[in-house]
């Protein structure tokens, strides 16, 4: 987690509506200068400050999009203020210009899920796998996949090594790319690997939904056990041998908080109900872990959660297993259509660190921008000097060309263009 600077109590002592306003007046100020990028995980008081809402790359790809086409209207985008964290600023800063700035108003808005793989123990369980395998007389070739949820210097190893990023709305097509052979085509007799990371969550249902025995082929690599002193991460080397897909030992903090009992719980009351009462149905997101996954009736991405529930008929009842803040804000959308949604856990499943974006925040990023002070000599509200670019995020130009190439091979391989140059 990066370190934020405490915000100068001004900006925490005004009110809501203050907020808003001042808010919307440094946006009206950059003009076609800035875009704000907000997540559907985020705070309703931060999305309604956004320009685009959806899930951190097509939020990228909007913005790079966005870019485009002010440039070539002659009113070029300078600013892009993420309200996400800290991966999607990355990938964000990957997929546009040098000339903009890409914004993510707390750097201690990390994800844990990313900082569950580190580089350096990714290079280490690569080394260390690869050698185990030769010790057994194993031949065959290791594809690596990361899910977009990881960090450039992630990506940029997957890159380098040949393999991909995936989405967990692409992540089976991604999936069966590599167990074809990815790059390079697989010959009949040659035997592949995949290594997932960081969540292996998304990889198990993903390799169940391929056809995998991912009680027998599946094993995880836990980096904190090799440096513990298991030299494999607490696979056995037979494990590592007999795996089609090796598990990094990652996981959403938000989607684990949804256990099987919780699908029990539903399912047991619709047992109850008359015939003439509608049952209640299950979706969740492939980050949950396998077990309430087989249980649910629905697993998807979150933009097919949204889409289920959009398309849903009037009447149908929805337990959904994902972050709060989506789906308080899709219950409240589809109350006046007669579609009840609600959340599959009572628990407060929030992602904590996605909340660290709020308005003050937002604010002060802006002020940045737009040269205003906030000393007494120079009140919030009045210039006082050159503009400020707080808390851009930056990724090394050589990590950016390595996580390029991953990103390249998912979307050719997922029907979609290329995002490199």
């Amino acid at each position: 987690m990066l370190w934020q600077p405490a915000l100068p109590d001004h900006y925490l002592a005004l009110a809501d509506d203050q907020l808003n306003t001042q808010i919307e007046n440094r946006r009206a100020q950059l003009g076609d200068e800035l875009v704000i990028l907000g997540h559907h995980y985020q705070m309703d008081s931060v999305v309604r400050h956004a320009d685009f809402l959806g899930d951190s790359l097509k939020l990228s790809q909007l913005a790079s999009s966005v870019v485009e086409e002010r440039a070539a209207k002659g009113t070029p985008v300078k600013h892009i203020i993420f309200c996400g964290v800290h991966f999607m600023a990355e990938t964000a800063d990957m997929l546009t210009p040098d000339s903009v700035s890409v914004i993510l108003p707390d750097l201690s808005a990390g994800c844990s899920m990313a900082d569950m793989a580190d580089y350096d123990q990714t290079v280490e369980a690569w080394e260390l796998i690869h050698s185990s395998l030769k010790e057994q007389n194993w031949s065959g070739r290791i594809i690596p996949i990361t899910y977009v949820n990881s960090t450039a210097a992630i990506k940029a190893f997957v890159g380098e090594h040949g393999g991909a990023c995936c989405t967990s709305s692409n992540a089976d097509q991604v999936f069966a790319w590599a167990m074809a052979g990815g790059t390079t085509p697989k010959r009949d007799d040659e035997e592949i690997k995949v290594l997932f990371l960081p969540d292996q969550h998304l990889g198990r249902n993903t390799s169940a939904a391929f056809g995998i025995d991912v009680e027998r082929n599946t094993c995880v690599y836990n980096p904190k056990l090799t440096e513990q002193g298991e030299p494999l991460g607490g696979a056995s080397a037979f494990e590592l041998y007999n795996a089609t897909t090796i598990l990094w030992a990652g996981h959403c903090s938000v989607h684990m908080l949804f256990r099987p009992e919780h699908c029990a719980d539903i399912k047991r009351a619709n047992a109850a109900l008359s015939a003439d009462e509608e049952p209640t149905r299950i979706i969740v997101h492939p980050e949950c872990r396998k077990e309430v996954v087989d249980l649910a009736d629905e697993s998807g991405s979150t933009e097919f959660i949204i889409n289920t529930l959009r398309n849903a008929p009037a009447g149908s009842k929805w337990a959904v297993g994902t972050e709060v803040h989506l789906v308080n804000r899709m219950s409240n959308e589809l109350k006046a259509k007669g579609v009840h949604v609600s959340m599959l856990s009572d628990c407060q499943c929030l992602c904590t660190t996605m909340y660290r974006i709020d308005e003050p925040h937002m604010l002060w990023v802006l002020d940045g921008l737009c040269g205003i002070g906030t000393t007494k000599d120079a009140p919030i509200d009045q210039a006082s000097g050159p503009i400020k670019i707080r808390n851009a995020v930056r990724v090394h130009p050589q990590a950016t060309t390595l996580a390029l190439k991953a990103l390249d091979r998912m979307l050719a391989h997922t029907g979609a263009t290329k995002v490199s140059s």
